[in-house]
């Protein structure tokens, strides 16, 4: 074994990051902008994380993330290497930014264009209107404390997480932000349109912190947009900035444990049994697979504790192609199901496989047509579903419940779906367990609620380990394209230059 108690002379000082997703590409970034010799492990073979890449059959289907809704934090990621984005991936905006389609066949064209969209309110319900401005507002109050104030800052001490509280109890975040809209908007169908946002970083919109209402305005704001190409070609851009700045990256190389000397992490152990030195480990592995997996146990994150948190739900993804195009379905859709409040119930709380079912449906080929070959159409439609700690056993459910899924779909907005689907594959809870080391097979880590956010996640800084970080969706902010990037840029305030590891 590699001696793990000095510093090899081999230049720059070391910094090892576990995982090549969003957040592990842009901490290798920002540490290599600051002079560190970066290396990057991941065990799948291409970087992205949840946001590789499936080709398939002359399809290409993003495996996970799809929304881009925060771009100045990856122009900050460019532009710390002296490049543009706007020369490695072109972002396309889109308008509108999805449509809602409720059980009842009525449709919501959501979008930032204020007279639009206050004719649309206006078609559920006029005396809406005047509450969703109200409601605008609200979430820019929340955008200035959640994101301006809390997105980038570490929350590693408890005097960090008091000085919050004023402005948290000022915002009433205690209120679940489903309690928020509803204090605004009458029409039930409204109430689901403008709460359901938390569920695109594991939250139940029935207790996640009235805090996450600031999406509404950073959409608002700054857009929601598509990577053309897919979104893992941001995350190609990114690993190849890294190694523009003499970083490493190693695909297939999976990492079993983070090994330490005298309280501090010292490098890593491969599942192939080969150590590897570093001054600064970061893990971009899932917090609580982390703190459960690869480090001994811990005072703080013991794996009592770990099984006693709340996990995001897990999710049931139908990527196909057809070999027809729907002309008339949009880019995102969501589709809503016959309840709301009764299924986040089933799918958080009571952990059962429900009949009914909400979606998210993804037609890139309404923006790019290069994901598909000509004439056809790329898809995949989300379910949010029990994680792992329900009792499902998806060997003999996942196909039963693809079908429905596509039975409705033919019901309702891809007539014909059956016969025209050329090319088909699934990921379900099981998968993200098995392919990103996710605790629980969660979609998103620790679930967004009051009681795990802030200074109550996993820390960006470890407790325990010196020279051990952690970005992610398992530790602050959490999760979502904009919480993972975020929480690498947290890194800057916590470690150390590079001279404090050579004297110089």
């Amino acid at each position: 074994m590699n001696d793990l108690s000095h510093t090899p002379q081999e230049g720059r000082p070391h910094a090892i990051v576990i995982g090549a997703g969003f957040g592990g590409l842009a901490a290798a970034i920002r540490l290599g902008a600051r002079g560190y010799r970066v290396t990057v492990l991941d065990k799948l073979d291409q970087p992205g994380g949840r946001a590789r890449i499936f080709r398939q059959d002359g399809f290409t289907f993003d495996a996970g993330p799809t929304i881009v809704t925060a771009p100045f934090l990856f122009e900050e990621l460019f532009d710390l290497c002296g490049e543009r984005m706007a020369d490695h991936v072109t972002l396309q905006p889109l308008t509108p930014f999805y449509t809602v389609r409720f059980h009842d066949g009525t449709e919501l064209r959501y979008s930032a264009d204020p007279e639009f969209m206050r004719a649309e309110i206006a078609r559920f319900n006029p005396d809406d209107v005047a509450g969703y401005e109200r409601l605008l507002e609200e979430s820019r109050r929340c955008y200035e404390i959640g994101f301006v104030k809390m997105v980038d800052r570490s929350f590693h001490s408890i005097g960090r997480m008091a000085g919050a509280v004023p402005d948290l109890l000022r915002t009433r975040a205690y209120r679940s932000i489903y309690s928020m809209v509803s204090g605004y908007l009458k029409d039930e169908r409204l109430r689901q349109a403008f709460s359901f946002h938390p569920l695109f970083i594991g939250g139940n919109p029935m207790r996640a912190s009235s805090m996450f209402g600031l999406i509404l305005h950073l959409e608002k704001e700054a857009g929601v947009h598509y990577a053309m190409g897919g979104t893992n070609t941001l995350a190609l851009a990114l690993a190849s900035l890294a190694e523009g700045q003499g970083g490493t990256m190693r695909y297939g190389a999976e990492v079993a444990e983070i090994l330490t000397a005298g309280g501090a992490a010292r490098g890593v152990k491969l599942v192939d049994g080969e150590t590897l030195f570093a001054d600064v480990v970061v893990s971009n592995a899932d917090a609580a697979w982390t703190h459960s997996k690869l480090l001994p146990p811990g005072r703080r994150w013991s794996e009592a504790k770990l099984r006693r948190a709340a996990y995001s739900m897990g999710l049931f993804v139908w990527y196909f192609g057809t070999d027809r195009q729907y002309e008339a379905v949009p880019h995102h859709t969501i589709m809503m199901g016959p309840r709301y409040g009764p299924l986040l119930k089933d799918i958080f709380d009571r952990r059962v496989l429900a009949e009914d079912f909400s979606l998210y449906l993804h037609r890139p080929t309404a923006t790019d047509p290069s994901m598909a070959p000509a004439g056809h159409d790329a898809f995949y439609v989300l379910s949010p579903v029990p994680n792992l700690s329900g009792n499902i056993d998806w060997e003999t459910e996942a196909e039963p419940y693809r079908r429905k899924i596509e039975a409705h779909l033919e019901a309702t907005v891809l007539p014909g779906l059956r016969d025209r689907v050329v090319t088909s594959r699934l990921l379900t809870p099981p998968d993200f367990e098995r392919d990103y080391l996710s605790y629980n097979g969660a979609g998103f880590s620790f679930e967004p609620q009051l009681t795990q956010i802030a200074w109550f996640r996993p820390h960006n800084v470890s407790e325990e380990v010196a020279n051990l970080y952690l970005v992610g969706a398992g530790t602050h902010p959490g999760a979502g394209v904009p919480g993972v990037i975020a929480s690498a840029k947290i890194l800057d305030e916590l470690v150390p230059d590079p001279a404090a590891f050579t004297g110089a």
